[in-house]
């Protein structure tokens, strides 16, 4: 086994840490001491099932090894016709199979349409049928979440069918974990709510994008709080444009922490720092309050 000394970036270190694994933190730890990944079963004595649930996690977090990924364009998917999906149905068990578990998940019959993405899952990005039926109980589950009665469409899981085939999400495993990763996630995402005081409503789309990504950036939640609370003086209230600059001029000079951010301050180039009054200012509002 090598071993290699190496330094851990503080935002990676959060990141992992975050998802409670002491697998995917093993193999973390294995692959940056300069060993190949592949080996880890034989090392450190990983079964196959532990090795690919580790790794999804790492892929998850964007801390594995860059590998080529497969890339799926969703115009470029096959004209599939009435005749392809009668075959499917005729000749393939395992779609027959998968159409009825679908109809059973989404509640309704699928049309043909419908089983012209279904095949696209299978045939063109080469989902087996099994993760598809994780992957729409997945999308399913999601909808629910954000307020929505209704099932989606196959449509709209088509997208998501998109992201887990290009990012290698193609077993029960990596599914497993990518979930797991969704989830862990989702109560930050409800943690952070709850700090900015944002209640009884959902995001807009841009706003959840922003609110993910201040979550990638890995601060700690006394960072977080800091930066509202600052944009509440600056601002009167919340707001995420500004906040956004905030935290993104924070993580570009470096300050993941409170003690680096108040360090900033003191030294005067942290130009979201609340401004102090001068002396002046002081003696006005001195002068004033004791006139009333």
């Amino acid at each position: 086994m090598n071993i290699q000394a190496f330094q851990i970036d503080a935002v990676d270190l959060r990141k992992i840490l975050s998802t409670g694994s002491g697998d995917a933190a093993l193999l973390y730890l294995y692959i940056r001491s300069g060993n190949d990944p592949q080996t880890v079963c034989d090392q450190l004595g990983f079964t196959a099932t532990r090795f690919s649930c580790a790794g999804s996690t790492l892929r998850q977090l964007g801390l594995w090894p860059e590998e080529k990924r497969t890339a799926f364009v969703p115009g470029e998917r096959p004209q599939y016709s009435e005749k392809d999906v009668l075959e499917a149905m005729n000749g393939e068990d395992s779609f027959r199979l998968l159409r009825g578990e679908v109809q059973r998940l989404l509640g309704r019959n699928l049309n043909t349409e419908d089983l012209k993405i279904l095949l696209g899952f299978v045939h063109y990005l080469g989902l087996p049928a099994e993760v598809v039926s994780v992957l729409v109980s997945f999308c399913k589950d999601r909808s629910r979440r954000k307020g929505n009665p209704r099932n989606p469409s196959l449509r709209n899981i088509e997208k998501e069918a998109y992201y887990w085939a290009e990012n290698g999400i193609d077993t029960l495993e990596s599914a497993a974990a990518y979930i797991q990763t969704q989830n862990t996630r989702q109560t930050q995402l409800y943690q952070l709510l709850e700090l900015l005081q944002v209640r009884g409503r959902n995001l807009t789309p841009a706003e959840e994008r922003l609110a993910n990504a201040w979550l990638e950036m890995g601060f700690e939640w006394d960072v977080l709080a800091m930066a509202y609370e600052r944009t509440c003086l600056n601002t009167g209230g919340l707001s995420w444009n500004y906040m956004n600059k905030i935290l993104l001029r924070w993580k570009e000079a470096g300050w993941h922490t409170k003690d680096e951010i108040l360090a900033g301050d003191r030294k005067g180039t942290d130009k979201t720092a609340p401004r102090q009054l001068d002396e002046d200012e002081r003696a006005a509002i001195k002068k004033l309050l004791e006139g009333v």
